[in-house]
């Protein structure tokens, strides 16, 4: 039975190539001191090693951070990959340098938001207190 005081839990993650993580570090010490659980997975992950992990540490979102230009591709394998492990339910969003014509794309994919920089933390930290995890059990029809 799920309670109304499970935590949320979140993957911060760092997809690709990519070596700035100051962002991504930025957002999940944000989570954290709301209250959230974050895991951390560092530079350099795979879409495949983002999903094991997420699975294995059975979170409710994952937030992949990209700054490289790659994010059409690497978001959307690790969209498939959680298709494929029937784990549709993990909350995917993302944040970076994400062109506004791209921002389409990627929501049409499974992205649930993305976020550019000069989002304020507090509007990530509202959102996913509002859309991940426990809160979306707590809506009536997962709508929130």
């Amino acid at each position: 039975m799920t309670t109304t005081t499970e935590r949320i839990r979140v993957m911060v993650a760092k997809p690709g190539l990519d070596g700035h993580d100051r962002g991504a570090k930025v957002i999940a010490r944000a989570l954290r001191d709301a209250g959230v659980e974050v895991v951390y997975t560092g530079l350099h992950q795979t879409p495949r090693q983002i999903v094991d992990a997420a699975l294995q540490e059975d979170v409710h979102g994952i937030g992949l951070s990209i700054l490289s230009g790659a994010h059409l591709t690497l978001f959307a394998e690790v969209l498939a990959l959680l298709r494929e492990a029937d784990a549709e339910d993990i909350t995917v969003f993302g944040g970076g340098i994400v062109p506004d014509a791209d921002i389409p794309v990627l929501r049409d994919l499974g992205v649930a938001a993305v976020f550019t920089p000069g989002t304020p933390t507090r509007d990530i930290v509202a959102w996913v207190a509002g859309h991940v995890g426990p809160a979306l059990a707590a809506t009536p029809s997962g709508s929130g």
